[in-house]
């Protein structure tokens, strides 16, 4: 009982990794997107416009020293230094504290340059549901952006708030969109949107007899309500991507693909590189131009 209650269940597996058909030493440029979000990191690593290395990982409580153990761990299994790097642009959350940048550039017009490249040039609407924040983007076929509402007012609906019931519950994090589906009927939603008063409410659903899995099932029905209510305010038209920590969820995305009556598009990135795949991608059209480190 102790180990359990020890148990860190919100935390989600770090990962980093490397194209092994590239070689960056044949490289013209190297250019380097770091996405500091307030949960999450994310380090990636283009050569000449093509994904060569990520790292992503847990943010810490310094933006700065975040942004540096996210490149050290996209480079880890490299023998990349980064004094090879021609342009480095921070994002997200904590972009101007990435100390290495050599400009910052906004998460909305990352994830949808992003987004375009790892879901393809057809994606025309990005939903990002980052840790504290919703994002809706449309965007073209360059990966521009033609529109976009954020939400950023509490964390209900985003990462932050599932890692809270995840711990609650004491169910991993990975496991909570499974789960939400092994019920024998779906349960309706939790009816507050702040996470503090929905954990009251799933602390009282316990206790009148639920059980964890239809609690699981009324949170993510409530999560996808929340962010369905944004997508209808700025509209969604196919092709539909999304991109962040909580794609990876079912319990939710599935709920909420039934709301848009879309099926949102595949592709065999992590979907939370995103931001960091645009920054990349801004850096090397800078050095195209000239505007690279001498």
């Amino acid at each position: 009982m102790a180990e359990e209650q020890e148990r860190e269940f919100w935390r989600w597996m770090e990962t980093n990794w490397v194209n092994p058909e590239l070689n960056w030493r044949n490289a013209r440029y190297i250019t380097v997107g770091i996405d500091v979000g307030s949960v999450s990191s994310q380090a990636v690593v283009m050569t000449d416009g093509e994904i060569f290395a990520y790292g992503n990982m847990r943010t810490g409580s310094n933006s700065p020293n975040s942004a540096t153990n996210a490149l050290k761990f996209a480079l880890e299994k490299t023998d990349l230094t980064a004094e090879k790097i021609n342009y480095l642009i921070g994002t997200g959350y904590g972009r101007v504290n990435v100390p290495m940048a050599d400009r910052t550039v906004t998460e909305i017009a990352c994830h949808a340059r992003g987004a375009n490249f790892i879901y393809g040039p057809e994606v025309r609407t990005v939903l990002d549901v980052g840790g504290q924040d919703i994002k809706v983007i449309r965007c073209d076929d360059k990966g521009k952006v033609t529109n976009f509402l954020m939400n950023d007012k509490c964390a209900a609906g985003t990462g932050r708030g599932m890692e809270v019931f995840s711990d609650l519950l004491s169910v991993p994090i990975g496991d909570v969109g499974e789960r939400s589906f092994a019920i024998d009927r779906e349960p309706p939603p939790v009816s507050s949107t702040c996470v503090v008063y929905a954990k009251s409410e799933a602390t009282g659903l316990l206790r009148k007899g639920w059980k964890t899995n239809e609690v699981l099932a009324a949170y993510c029905a409530a999560m996808a309500e929340r962010i369905f209510s944004l997508m209808e305010r700025v509209g969604v038209e196919p092709e539909f991507a999304i991109t962040g920590g909580l794609a990876k969820n079912r319990g939710v995305i599935d709920r909420l693909k039934k709301k848009v009556g879309l099926e949102p598009m595949k592709t065999k990135w992590d979907t939370q590189i995103a931001g960091a795949v645009g920054a990349a991608l801004f850096g090397y059209a800078l050095c195209q131009k000239g505007k690279g480190r001498k």
